[in-house]
């Protein structure tokens, strides 16, 4: 007999992780991939951008997903055709022709796994009484983000693994900073008798063990210290020709927005908002700096090509390679070394270290080992969810034996925008998170910009410390505790309470643009006071549209709402940068705060059932 309910905890947490490792693929998995596999970053950025499509034009075909089929039955099969897709990805990834092969079967992952976003989430209303769905709102959004941890995480680590173990010896490199350090800057000496080494292959470093100064360096001698060490590495053929030329001498003309909207906007914010930080004066400085060759101790056979793969390993982000992240020995080069250039974050004052690690593997391999492990994985997730998924009584098809196809499509579209409220509901989703969608863009050049330019002058690995760390355990505790509360009391008793949360916290920046305090545990405290009440107040968006959906077409309706929900961010956030730059961080964080006002109206007109959400007592 076919169960219509069954334990939550059985099927929502390997659902929602589910639904987020094929994101995760493609839209950062694959772009390390692709650069593993040599790849430009012209050619990566362009076409892995178009995977988001998929995504964003859901709504679009997410009637079909009513009109066909149960949405468990959707569930079932997306799993199986992501799977496929991985899969296919694997076999293609050792071709000649791999890069135009894998983005078919990555566009086939990207619209399979928007369609089970779809019937996840409608399946997520269909199989959970409302008590249920304010109580794992949390739950799910936890193991979503845990897919994205294991995807930017463990899927590289493991890809990693086998790139080690089916090549040549790892190599390491030790770089250090020091504030001490006296540096003049000259290209590594080569001990050519240390090279000769006929029977053991391997990479020979010189020096294994670099310390750059602390002390900045005029930007022109950084420029041409790059332009040597880039230009040796091509000339010899350790890197390809991907780089494109900035000067492109072609004169643009202005658009009639520029001439009528946005300069004359930008006009008045600077007359009456200029921010006020003074700029350097004199010469621009920027990070030291520090070169490290690397040989081929070996002759490689005839038209095979040896790739050296470099990534930091461990410590300091604010030490970064710049160039000679891949490096190609062949028969024709192999005799000279290839050039790395280290740099140190300019912000930088203090002694620090970071290792990073080469390696030299079957690339194509390793990669293909990591998607058949993955396509195995999706199925079975497949038959896992065949068997544990609940029958809930209500998932069945919504179209009518009288009504053609493409009438109950359409018919399913218009009775979303028919709704009674449906300005309220729009006003809702478009203008919750103005504020939010603005400062979540700014923060972090915020936090890396320098003093002088009204930022608190952290380096590289600061923020990604608060923000990957302190950030995400803020983030996810708020939103755990939000589906807690609100399956306690109702939905609609802590409205207001994260109507609040998810605005006023945003003081927090203002208070942190205007004392920029140098201490490192208050700025980390403020910035997780942030995530934390975003992560709280955010369950109001999930839970209200969640309820805005309840009906005949509820798994079409909550994808057209997720779609203005991305709309609500997008928007705002494209001009946030602008913004900011005429008026200053101080002035941007203060309008941050007034954006809670349009947020805040369509509150006022909400009509949500007091006890929505609640845990009813039998």
């Amino acid at each position: 007999m076919k169960k219509t309910t069954r334990n939550p905890w059985a099927w929502i947490p390997s659902l929602y992780f589910a639904e987020g490792i094929p994101y995760v693929v493609a839209m950062t998995v694959a772009v390390i991939m692709f650069k593993r596999l040599g790849i430009s970053n012209t050619d990566i950025a362009l076409y892995t951008s178009w995977l988001y499509l998929p995504w964003v034009i859901k709504p679009l075909w997410s009637p079909v997903v009513d009109l066909f089929k149960t949405k468990r039955w959707w569930i079932v099969v997306m799993q199986l055709v992501v799977g496929a897709a991985l899969g296919g990805v694997a076999l293609a990834i050792p071709m000649p022709g791999f890069f135009k092969i894998t983005l078919i079967f990555l566009w086939l992952l990207a619209f399979s796994s928007a369609t089970h976003d779809i019937s996840a989430d409608g399946f997520y209303m269909l199989g959970l009484n409302e008590h249920q769905q304010a109580y794992f709102v949390g739950i799910r959004s936890t193991f979503y983000r845990i897919a994205m941890i294991t995807g930017q995480g463990l899927l590289i680590i493991l890809a990693g693994y086998f790139e080690t173990a089916t090549g040549l010896p790892p190599v390491e490199i030790n770089v250090k900073s020091s504030p001490g350090y006296s540096q003049i800057f000259s290209l590594p000496i080569v001990n050519q008798d240390a090279t000769v080494q006929k029977n053991n292959a391997n990479f020979l470093v010189f020096p294994e063990a670099v310390t750059i100064s602390t002390q900045n360096i005029p930007i022109r001698q950084m420029d041409s210290i790059r332009k040597v060490v880039a230009g040796h590495n091509l000339s010899l053929g350790f890197v390809g020709n991907n780089r494109q030329s900035a000067a492109s001498g072609k004169t643009t003309e202005t658009s009639w927005w520029s001439d009528y909207i946005s300069s004359p906007l930008k006009g008045f914010l600077q007359k009456h908002f200029q921010k006020s930080e003074e700029l350097y004066s004199g010469e621009l400085l920027t990070g030291n700096c520090s070169v490290v060759a690397i040989k081929l101790s070996v002759k490689p056979e005839a038209g095979k090509e040896m790739i050296l793969n470099f990534k930091q390993k461990d410590g300091d982000n604010s030490l970064k390679l710049l160039e000679g992240e891949r490096l190609a020995f062949n028969l024709e080069n192999w005799e000279q070394p290839a050039y790395l250039l280290f740099q140190a974050d300019p912000k930088l004052t203090t002694v620090t270290d970071a290792r990073f690690k080469g390696t030299s593997g079957n690339i194509h391999l390793a990669w293909s080992m990591t998607f058949i492990i993955l396509a195995i994985l999706f199925i079975i997730f497949s038959f896992y969810h065949r068997f544990i998924l609940p029958f809930p009584p209500s998932d069945r098809r919504v179209v009518k034996p009288e009504e053609s196809i493409f009438g109950a499509f359409f018919k399913t579209f218009a009775s979303f925008f028919k709704r009674k409220e449906i300005w309220v509901i729009l006003s809702f989703l478009m203008f919750y998170r103005l504020g939010e969608a603005q400062l979540i863009k700014m923060a972090s050049p915020f936090m890396l910009d320098s003093r002088q330019l009204g930022g608190l002058g952290l380096t590289t690995g600061d923020v990604g410390l608060i923000y990957g760390t302190f950030g995400i355990l803020a983030l996810t505790a708020g939103g755990i505790l939000g589906g807690l509360a609100a399956s306690r009391k109702g939905f609609r008793y802590w409205l207001w309470w994260m109507v609040l949360a998810i605005n006023i916290p945003h003081l927090a920046y203002v208070y942190l643009a205007y004392a920029q305090p140098t201490n490192y545990l208050v700025i980390s405290f403020c910035a997780a006071i942030e995530q934390f009440s975003y992560g709280f107040g955010f369950t109001a968006y999930m839970l209200y549209m969640i309820y805005i959906s309840e009906g005949e077409n509820k798994t079409a309706h909550f994808a057209i709402a997720t779609g203005f929900m991305a709309l609500g961010m997008m928007l705002p956030g494209m001009f946030s940068g602008w913004l900011q730059d005429i008026i200053g961080y101080k002035n941007f964080f203060v309008y941050v705060m007034l954006c809670m006002i349009p947020g805040m109206i369509p509150v006022f007109f909400l009509n949500v059932k007091p006890d929505f959400g609640k845990k009813v007592e039998s």
